[in-house]
């Protein structure tokens, strides 16, 4: 199963991440990411084993590239 940053997920699910008990803050992906905007290699593809937060970090750049989430 893959999960596709255009895909249609609801910003308030991240928010709910990020209001959880244990929370890593993994914002700095942002510049990354912003940095393969617009060039040759721009696709990422992400690997890691089960539970280390691919799908929460995906919610992440949804919400932030989406704008459409409140985070003040």
């Amino acid at each position: 199963m893959a999960y596709f940053l255009n895909n249609h997920f609801k910003n308030n699910e991240f928010e709910l991440a990020a209001k959880d008990e244990f929370f890593v803050d993994k914002t700095g992906l942002i510049e990354k990411i912003n940095s393969l905007i617009g060039i040759k290699d721009r696709f990422v593809c992400i690997t890691r084993p089960r539970r280390f937060g691919k799908t929460v970090n995906t919610l992440m750049l949804a919400a932030y590239y989406s704008k459409n989430a409140d985070f003040k």
